[in-house]
């Protein structure tokens, strides 16, 4: 696949990722994600100017929210010509609008755009069962005091238990947590080797903050400098210390410690095309090349286990390589979002299985290993946090810097998904 023109991934900015009731607790996702987009354009010297779109979404979200890119945009400091609309795809919502934004630059129709994504664990909407909402919608309907107190007296004090979101899918019944427990019984991880995954990220996360990786690209907001989900103090005796949150059974091996934390927080990444980027005066730090998204059967109709929830990305990431004639190994970066330590090790599992790509993948061969060393290097998900819709962001941003630092190179981009979906990208410079 040949792009028609370049897709310049300029740079992005983001607010430092909280845990859900901590700084952002009083805060909603319009409020945050104005303040990253305001952020980028402050960043980027933007103010006053048109751009071509603007995109963004979040998992977690009030009918409020319906036109909460637009308004976002409208307090960004960007010129009020600058269209935006919502777009959602669960955790990998914010690589969605850059796949979106940058297929429409690349055949010519947009020359800027703004992707971005935010959720707040924080912020839910709290809703009343179907029966109270009926009654409330005959009561708006009435036509005269016997209409009206007819519908009054269907109301029963049951009617006021509210019902609080759940990370579930609703063909399942399970969480996502229950899913990935399900994957890591039929990869046989231990936790062990999960929460080797899990330290690892938390102390590369440590030392990219002390370095100043982030220090460009997370802004201060709302009395939070950094992310605080990060643990620099944790250890291997630590994590094996906590107990199964998922399957509480001696068999349970997803803990909190190597299970991202419920988290709030914004992302927005600059788009352009090489003209734009140009004209503007402004440094390109990759582009973005390839890009695949796929799906998987993890349920029946009778509601049985049948693929992994979180395998996806296995389908997406062979799509994409065979359209961009690579191989797994021809990387200098991965970046494979952490919902769960269980999930990137089943998912790199699955790629040296022979069995898996034959009969799964459809592939002659396996995929094979990488190199661990160039795996999510400056911290993943598991310590960093992980704020639905705003992940995506987060790491084209950063994959987009690493590669500008190297000033050349391939980086590989893979997020699972709710519903059983993965999407996937390359970065190239």
């Amino acid at each position: 696949m040949k792009l028609p023109r370049p897709i310049a991934v300029i740079g992005g900015l983001r607010i430092p990722f909280c845990r859900n009731n901590t700084q952002y607790m009083r805060l909603g996702n319009l409020e945050m994600l104005s303040a990253a987009i305001k952020g980028l354009v402050d960043k980027y010297n933007l103010k006053g100017e048109i751009l071509g779109d603007a995109a963004a979404g979040a998992v977690m979200k009030h009918s409020r929210d319906w036109s909460m890119t637009r308004e976002a945009v409208l307090s960004s400091g960007l010129h009020p010509h600058t269209p935006a609309h919502n777009l959602d795809r669960a955790c990998g919502t914010s690589l969605s609008t850059t796949i979106e934004l940058g297929t429409r630059i690349a055949v010519g129709e947009l020359d800027s755009a703004i992707a971005a994504g935010v959720d707040s664990a924080s912020d839910v909407p709290i809703v009343f069962g179907r029966h109270y909402q009926q009654i409330l919608l005959d009561l708006n309907r009435a036509r005269g005091f016997g209409q009206r107190l007819k519908a009054i007296s269907r109301w029963r004090p049951s009617d006021l238990k509210p019902h609080f979101p759940a990370v579930t899918e609703s063909r399942t019944g399970l969480s996502m947590g229950q899913s990935c427990e399900l994957m890591a019984k039929e990869w046989t991880l231990t936790q062990k080797e999960q929460d080797e995954l899990a330290y690892a990220s938390h102390m590369k996360a440590a030392a990219a903050w002390k370095e100043g990786f982030y220090s460009d690209l997370v802004m201060p907001f709302n009395g939070a400098e950094r992310d605080n989900t990060v643990r620099p103090d944790t250890t291997l005796e630590k994590l094996a210390k906590l107990r199964p949150v998922f399957d509480k059974t001696n068999s349970g091996t997803l803990t909190a410690g190597n299970s991202t934390p419920l988290t709030d927080g914004a992302s927005a990444v600059l788009l352009a095309s090489d003209e734009w980027a140009k004209s503007h005066g402004i440094p390109v730090q990759a582009y973005l090349t390839h890009f695949a998204v796929s799906a998987v059967d993890f349920s029946s109709v009778s509601g049985i286990y049948r693929e992994g929830l979180l395998m996806a990305p296995t389908y997406a990431v062979p799509k994409m390589l065979d359209a961009a004639g690579l191989r797994l190994q021809d990387f200098d970066f991965y970046e494979i979002h952490e919902a769960f330590a269980a999930q990137v090790l089943c998912t790199l599992k699955a790629w040296e299985s022979a069995d898996y790509c034959k009969t799964r993948l459809g592939r002659k061969e396996p995929l094979g290993s990488i190199d661990r060393n160039k795996l999510n290097v400056k911290g993943g998900s598991v310590a960093l946090g992980h704020p639905f819709g705003a992940t995506g962001g987060r790491i084209v941003a950063g994959m987009a810097k690493l590669l500008a630092q190297k000033g050349k190179g391939r980086g590989l981009i893979s997020i699972c998904t709710g519903g059983g979906m993965g999407v996937t990208a390359i970065l190239e410079r």
